[in-house]
């Protein structure tokens, strides 16, 4: 009976676990690179253009427009942006309380040396 259950054993230690779907997790969104921020360009693209009576400043006017409805976008889409200065405030406050309890517990548990290495 020992060599069957040893056999069973050899067997389930060769045996893949079953497989459990993996949980994806999303990175957060990667911003835009920082010159997709800037309006200067296409700004200097207007003067330049109306300067020189061109009626391409139609086409960049719709470029500057288009780029303030993205940025627009992005601001809306940004975690915490429903959040009120005051509520922010008061998560910030609440954080630091815990970070500072957290550090006063770190030094209690480190004076009490139970974290240090016999030395041999």
């Amino acid at each position: 009976m020992a060599s069957a259950a040893g056999g069973a054993a050899a067997r389930s230690a060769e045996e893949p676990p079953p497989s459990e779907p993996p949980t994806e997790q999303k990175p957060p969104p990667q911003p835009p690179p920082a010159q997709e921020f800037s309006f200067l360009p296409l700004v200097h693209d207007i003067i330049k253009c109306m300067d020189k009576d061109s009626q391409d400043v139609h086409q960049v006017l719709n470029e500057l427009k288009n780029k303030f409805q993205e940025m627009r976008k992005l601001i809306s889409s940004m975690p915490g942006i429903s959040v009120s200065p005051e509520q922010q405030q008061q998560q910030l406050q609440s954080l630091r309380e815990q970070v500072r309890t957290k550090n006063e517990l770190l030094q209690k548990y480190k004076s009490l040396c139970m974290f240090e290495i016999p030395k041999e």
